[in-house]
Parts: C-alpha cells; structure tokens; sequence
C-alpha cells in the first residue's frame, strides 16, 4: 500500500527560539514579522491567551507585557539552519524525501511494515527528531498528501496520538474528513471557501459527497485533485506543484525611512540578489523585472512620491549580477534627488517566471550566457562554502541603514561563531 507521511514541525520559529531559551518551554512565546510589525508565529499557550495571527505589536505590546509573553524578533537565519538539521535527519529515515516548505517535508512511507510496526516507527522517528534538534514535530501517515497534511494536524491536536496519526483505512478516513473543517484542507483557497459555504459545504466529508463534476465546474481541475486526494485516490507530487508565478521582495525602513540613493538602492540591490536566490531553489527564470519605493503615506506633512518601473528582458533569467544591474538602473533612472523625499519602503518584484529547463534564447542577446552561467555557479559555491553573501555584487555594500528594526533578535547560534553558546564547567 502506498503511504505518505507529512512532518511538520510545530510552532516551528518558537520552537526554535525555545532551543537555545529552554526557560520558555510551556510558557507563551511569540515571534514578529519584519521590523517588528505584527506577530507572525505564537506558541500554544500564546494562542490560549487571545494573541491573534497579524495582530500589529505597538497595538498589544502593553498586554504581552501583562501576560508576560516572551516576544521575539524574526531570525530567519536561526529558523533556516535549524530546518536543515531537522530536514537531515528525517532524510535517514525514508529512502524519498521531499522538502515542502521551511517546517514541513513529505516522507515516502511505502513498504514499511503493517499499522502497528510503522506508527512505532514513526514515533520513534518524532522522538529522534525532537531529541536530535530540540523541535518537536508531527507526523501524518495516509495513503495521499492531502490526507497526510489532514492526518499531521490531528496529530498536533491530540496528545493521544503521541505525535503520529495514522489514516489508513476508509473507517479511519470517513471519521477525519467528517471532524476537518473546509477551510483547514490543503488545496482549498480563500476565495473558494465562501462558495462553498454557500453550497452548505463545511467539512471535508462535506465536500466529498459532491460530484465531480460538480467541483469541476466550481473548482476546476485543481478542485478535483484535492476532491480525489480526499476520497483515497492519490493524483498530486510535489513535482507537478505549481511553482510561484512572481516572486517578491521587499522591506519598510524604520523610522521615517530613507532619503539617500545609495541606501536605497543598495537596499533593491540586495532584494534582487534575494530574489535571484529563490528562483535558483525553485529551478525558473524570470523575464520580467519590477522596482518600487514609495514614502509614506500617512506623512502628508512630507513630499509624496511613488517610484514603479519595470523591465522586459530579451532573454528570461536568474542571474544574480543581471537581476541586481537592471534594478538599480531602474531605480537610478527615476531618482528624485538626495535629500527630496523620504521613501518607507522599497522593493523587487520577478514575474513572467518560466522553469529553467528550456529558456528561449534570443539573436540579439550581448550577454554570453555560457561564461555568465559558470561564474554564478562559482560564486554560489563559494557562497555554500564560506556562508551567505561572502561574494557579493560592491552595490549590495553592507551599510545597515536599511535593515530590519529588530529590537528582540536572539543570537544566530548556530551559524555565526561569535554567537555560539559558552558552556562554563566549575
């Protein structure tokens, strides 16, 4: 029988953050986003206090404060490094390992023993996990991805199961799609849930006992996956998962923002080097390059300006050095003046995203893309070797103007030695 597993780590920036601050266990903890904006991640006992997902922190610092929640800033390269030890050990386990997201990978189960032998398999696989890297995690065991996402959350839910549920029988099956809300299935967008409702639709059982061909003139044949992944019938891989049709990045700057071009634009430079990165990990190009920087727009005492420009490439890309020359031209091109405006945020967008397979070439491309392809993956081995951004393009620079208002990051133990832990014995 064919069996997925979903691992996912729980709470997974608290947990790491709990790690390295064993104090906090069982008690509240929560994470904020980019410059300390909102909370993006909370612990359980956070949750049971009322702190909402996205809630601004100035408007409930006072009562973290109360409550005496632990609160801490985005430490993204604390939460990647601890993913790949966490993603390294549960790669000896199974023989297939497929990587989902920062906290979440499929495990391909199959052949590996009845009910009973597997789930003491898994919990020891959980157990390891947890001992190994401090991060506790939850597996869902069913015979598809869908299911298996369906079957980890029940595990995160219920202690009873000892971080591992099992779904592998149309019993079994019947009892979870008739308990999972519609709105928690992994395939369900947004904007299909109010339809749905509509259509007296609230559980995944629900949805189940629709026709197909009913969810395939309401939800096309994306619909019609999840529809079949719920009834049992595996049809979706990782592979064929859409990858993203633009990618984004982008920052406010604290205080009253930035005024200067050369800390703007070494700030968009470093956007496009980010995005340029998450094309490379997902294997696509992009054709299509978008720069902004806007002022504030509560600050109607101050000169308004908003800067969006984009370019159109002969031949689509992920070159780091290429993404960085046309962002900065972009933004240089439509400059006010240093001094003229205070601009808040700033960003790059890649769209037009094909997959690096087959790139369409053009007869009036300059650029030799033999010899640029050969010095980017020199310089990203460079870059695995010796760590993020050793080699880097001189417009990327290292001022700290732009970076992110961090007031409660915690240390980078385990990527930055002047940050690891000092263990005294007496």
């Amino acid at each position: 029988m064919q069996l997925f597993g979903l691992a996912d780590c729980n709470n997974f920036y608290c947990s790491c953050e709990r790690v390295f601050h064993p104090d906090l266990r069982n008690k509240p903890v929560v994470v904020l986003s980019n410059n300390d904006g909102c909370i993006i991640a909370r612990s359980e006992e956070s949750k049971s206090l009322g702190f909402k997902m996205g809630e601004p922190f100035y408007k409930v610092k006072d009562r973290l404060e109360q409550n005496e929640v632990a609160v801490f800033s985005s430490n993204y390269n604390l939460y990647g490094d601890m993913s790949k030890r966490v993603m390294s050990l549960l790669s000896t386990y199974t023989p297939k390992l497929d990587i989902y997201s920062v906290d979440e990978a499929f495990l391909d189960l199959s052949g590996m023993g009845e009910a009973e032998q597997l789930v003491g398999y898994c919990k020891a696989m959980v157990k390891a996990i947890g001992k190994g890297t401090g991060i506790p995690i939850s597996l869902g065991i069913a015979p598809t991805k869908t299911l298996a996402k369906m079957a980890s959350k029940f595990a995160k839910r219920h202690k009873g199961y000892e971080g591992v549920c099992l779904i592998d029988s149309d019993v079994k099956r019947e009892k979870a799609l008739k308990l999972f809300d519609i709105a928690d299935v992994w395939g369900i967008g947004f904007q299909h849930i109010k339809k749905l409702a509509y259509h007296g639709i609230r559980t995944a059982w629900d949805f189940t006992q629709k026709s197909e061909s009913w969810v395939r003139k309401e939800m096309t044949v994306t619909g019609v996956r999840t529809w079949k992944e719920l009834k049992g019938v595996s049809c979706i891989s990782i592979e064929e998962l859409p990858h993203k049709k633009s990618i984004c990045t982008s920052r406010s700057f604290a205080e009253q923002g930035l005024d200067r071009l050369s800390e703007v634009e070494e700030a968009v430079a470093n956007f496009a080097a980010q995005c340029s990165r998450k094309l490379k990990e997902q294997h696509t190009v992009g054709q299509s390059v978008t720069v902004f920087a806007h002022t504030s727009r509560f600050r109607m005492d101050m000169p308004q300006d908003y800067i969006y420009q984009t370019a159109n490439l002969q031949v689509p890309t992920n070159d780091h050095q290429e993404l960085i020359s046309i962002a900065v031209k972009l933004l240089r091109n439509n400059w006010k003046g240093d001094g003229k405006c205070w601009y808040k945020k700033a960003g790059v967008i890649i769209w037009n995203i094909c997959k690096d397979e087959a790139i369409q070439g053009s007869l009036f491309d300059l650029v030799d893309r033999e010899k640029q392809s050969a010095l980017a993956k020199a310089i990203d081995e460079i870059n695995r070797k010796n760590g993020h951004n050793t080699i880097r393009v001189a417009v990327q620079g290292y001022d700290k103007k732009w970076h992110l208002k961090n007031e409660y990051v915690s240390k980078q133990y385990t990527t930055n030695l002047n940050d690891i832990i000092v263990v005294k014995a007496k």
